[in-house]
């Protein structure tokens, strides 16, 4: 991957607008550091502001549970080659219980999934190809999860696309060591 497009912002080279949004970003749900696209967010920072906190919500706030969350997260980063945000998520997805994270990593739909895995997985899958789901990919959605899980997952899927976007702009590297998960 290539050198990062912008530097690293410090407290130093922060303007007040964005020390404001930073403070907020580590003072929330996700802690200390500035992870993932906040540092190329901060370059607007009421964006950033809002996009912050929309994240919150969809990783933290959402009806969808977290497992399932996980399989939305990565499936975007799968459909957006965002090396960066599937390493990141990838972890989180074991974590939470979920087995297939090697297969979508694949760009492979998995063998063998719960049902509510099949579900999210459809419908975020055919959401990112097609801009819209079936009827039946919707029904499903919501006979699990409800009207408010069919919008929070669209939410998920809409915020982590953003995310996978921003990140792949500004050639988000990797930590040292660590190899590209996504072919």
């Amino acid at each position: 991957m290539s050198e990062p497009r912008f530097t690293t912002l410090t407290p130093e080279t922060m303007t007040a607008d964005q020390k404001r949004v930073a403070d907020a970003i580590q003072s929330g749900p996700r802690g200390a550091g500035l992870r993932g696209p906040f540092n190329a967010l901060l370059r607007s920072p009421e964006l950033c502001d809002l996009v912050q906190r929309l994240g919150a919500f969809v990783r933290f706030g959402t009806s969808i549970p977290q497992r399932l969350n996980e399989v939305a997260i990565i499936v975007a980063g799968r459909k957006w080659t965002a090396q960066y945000e599937f390493y990141a998520h990838r972890r989180l997805a074991l974590e939470a219980g979920l087995s297939p994270a090697d297969a979508i990593a694949a760009n492979q739909r998995p063998a063998s999934m719960a049902k509510d895995e099949e579900a999210v997985y459809d419908f975020v899958s055919e959401l990112l190809a097609t801009g819209s789901v079936s009827d039946p990919t919707f029904q499903r959605v919501n006979d699990t999860f409800g009207e408010r899980g069919v919008v929070d997952l669209v939410g998920t899927v809409g915020y982590y696309s953003l995310v996978s976007m921003t990140l792949n702009v500004a050639q988000m590297p990797l930590p040292a060591g660590v190899m590209p998960p996504l072919k």
